[in-house]
């Protein structure tokens, strides 16, 4: 872990040098593959020629590209033929997306960002007792996919268990059959007989996935804490939402100051940032995992058809600003953007925050509310009122018979607020201190009245999960939308 933080330490020393080394490596086999055929690789030797000849993606963009892999031609985007994609269901639709995971990814991004992750947790905590226990690795499954019996699909955590190294198989104890399971229920159960009379020290998975399991396994053991459960638990690595609104829980079931909690920025497509800092609120953007950064101006978005013209590499960020990142991988995926919405908070060294999804705020009246701006309302709310949040979701109310348009909030508490009113009332004023935009547009009742709450029954996020197939892996919540779909469909299950 000393030889490889030295790597991390050199691209924090020379960010621009090590990113221009991930891109004369990726053109260097993109180059053999059709898609570098397509687009001229053989005549790109620098970014600005890059730039022009390689257009942005969407995954509609690359989705022919990729059913061509899945479906057994070699060299298709990266050299070799495919053997595992990551089926991604997205949090605005139910379409699959199948993203491409190549061995090559999974060693140089994926597995060597685990190694990097518990190295900071290491240099951060010299005391550390972590290796004299073992570690939960909560993920998915995976199946043999419906093009072709040598590709198998599933959530990237199953694909990742799967391919694991004997070294971590024995730091974590896994059981494969235990932690491939796709039913979540059944994985509770398995995961409790595992673990439950095991030294555990760490876990790592999504946020809410790993809240659910350790309520389960207080209920069933009787407990309050799970520091009663395991005295010896050091370390939570969670990512896959926003840890804000879930703070409040952790804090009441790990109580005192023993427990670390280290954040993660990984999906299907890569593994993109982690906390490198004791009780930091940004990430360390990982600069030589075999992924090329572009970023897009937020406020540009849908004013140019060829986003091409504002795109910026590292080197021409600004602190504060909003981006739509944009990525090229060792995955064979080109200028492609996955839909995260970042913010930069340093440039010596490049660390960031999370702050949304393109397709994962509310604009229904020129509010511009995005998910960072809700978990921060929710979260500080949610701690002052002494009401924890379970899950929450939110979408506009529109315009009708000339009263004004309002946001309406579906939340689950754990334990609900004595005064609902002042809960929202406290929640909006919060979300205007956040947002001057949609402080603007609350101004007077005018475009925008105060929002609605409804508390909904306990389970009801997990009863949407499991009507879509979705319990457990690296599924999620989606928590702001610019139409009632979602709500719809809540509604439907009974609020």
């Amino acid at each position: 872990m000393i030889h490889r933080l030295r790597g991390v330490d050199e691209f924090k020393r020379n960010p621009i040098a090590v990113q221009n080394s991930q891109l004369q490596y990726l053109l260097r086999n993109g180059r053999k593959t059709k898609f570098g055929k397509e687009f001229f690789f053989d005549k790109i030797d620098h970014y600005s020629a890059f730039s022009k000849h390689v257009p942005v993606a969407s995954y509609s963009d690359i989705q022919p590209w990729i059913l061509r892999a899945v479906q057994g031609e070699s060299d298709v985007l990266w050299p070799g033929i495919l053997k595992w994609v990551a089926k991604s269901s997205g949090t605005t639709t139910g379409r699959s997306k199948f993203i491409p995971v190549t061995a090559v990814a999974m060693q140089e991004c994926h597995y060597r960002a685990g190694r990097d992750m518990l190295g900071h947790i290491c240099r951060n905590n010299p005391q550390t007792q972590i290796f004299t226990g073992k570690g939960i690795i909560l993920g998915g499954s995976h199946e043999v996919s419906e093009w072709s019996e040598n590709i198998r699909t599933g959530d990237l955590s199953g694909i990742l268990v799967q391919n694991l190294s004997s070294l971590a198989r024995f730091l974590s104890s896994i059981d494969l059959d235990v932690a491939l399971l796709a039913d979540w229920d059944e994985k509770l159960d398995a995961l409790a007989k595992q673990y439950l009379s095991k030294k555990v020290t760490n876990i790592s998975g999504v946020t809410s996935w790993m809240l659910i399991l350790f309520q389960y396994l207080l209920e069933r053991e009787g407990k309050k804490s799970v520091l009663d459960i395991w005295p010896d638990f050091e370390v939570c690595i969670h990512g896959g939402v926003s840890f804000q609104p879930y703070r409040t829980q952790f804090q009441k079931i790990f109580p005192g100051d023993q427990v670390k909690f280290y954040e993660s920025f990984n999906a299907s497509e890569g593994f993109f940032a982690m906390q490198d800092r004791n009780d930091a609120d940004d990430i360390l953007l990982m600069l030589d995992y075999g992924i090329f950064y572009e970023f897009c101006p937020f406020e540009n978005q849908g004013e140019d058809q060829d986003q091409s013209k504002n795109l910026v590499p590292l080197e021409g960020v600004e602190i504060g600003k909003k981006y739509i990142l944009t990525i090229s991988t060792s995955s064979g995926l080109w200028r492609y953007q996955p839909g995260d919405l970042v913010q930069f908070t340093s440039t010596n060294p490049y660390r960031v925050k999370v702050v949304g999804r393109t397709a994962h705020f509310i604009n229904a009246f020129g509010e511009e509310l995005i998910v960072e701006n809700a978990d921060r309302a929710i979260g500080k709310v949610a701690q002052k009122e002494n009401a924890p949040v379970k899950d929450y979701t939110a979408a506009p109310v529109f315009m009708k018979d000339g009263a004004a348009g309002r946001h309406e909030w579906y939340i689950e508490f754990e334990n609900p607020p004595e005064n609902l009113e002042r809960f929202m009332d406290e929640l909006d004023l919060e979300l205007q201190r956040l947002n001057s935009d949609y402080e603007a547009k609350r101004k007077g009742d005018l475009l925008l009245e105060s929002p609605r709450l409804k508390i909904v029954r306990n389970g009801l996020f997990t009863s949407w999960l499991r009507s879509k197939g979705k319990l457990g892996g690296q599924n999620k919540i989606p928590r702001l939308q610019n139409d009632r779909k979602f709500m719809d469909e809540l509604d439907a299950l009974g609020l």
